[in-house]
């Protein structure tokens, strides 16, 4: 089993998730972040870090978000990839220059209140 991250995700990529996971799994998509399924070694070490409970392990993501299965597995099919994802402080930091991805994001994503 891997974990996957789902729609509560969207709006928040807080990456505290990226700093604790010890195999460096997650990659930055354009919306959320994702989790490696060949990479994750399945430690959990990620799900209690995520502040808006996003991370589930596969065989438990509610109902309502299982098409995030395989929203996590289709960039890395065939070999596919996204960028690895920065640990928490960098993102931070990207955040306060407006030409970063960083900070584009929340400007297509604003922050979930």
């Amino acid at each position: 089993m891997t974990y996957v991250v789902a729609e509560p995700c969207i709006g928040t990529k807080d990456h505290a998730c990226v700093d604790v996971c010890p195999v460096e799994c997650f990659y930055e998509g354009p919306d959320m972040l994702y989790i490696h399924p060949e990479e994750c070694i399945d430690c959990g070490a990620c799900v209690p870090e995520c502040p808006v409970a996003a991370i589930f392990e596969e065989s438990d993501v509610p109902e309502q978000w299982k098409d995030y299965i395989a929203k996590n597995a289709e960039p890395f099919k065939d070999g596919g990839t996204l960028p690895k994802a920065p640990t928490r402080a960098k993102w931070e930091e990207m955040k306060k220059d407006p030409s970063s991805d960083a900070a584009k994001y929340y400007q297509t994503y604003p922050p979930k209140s």
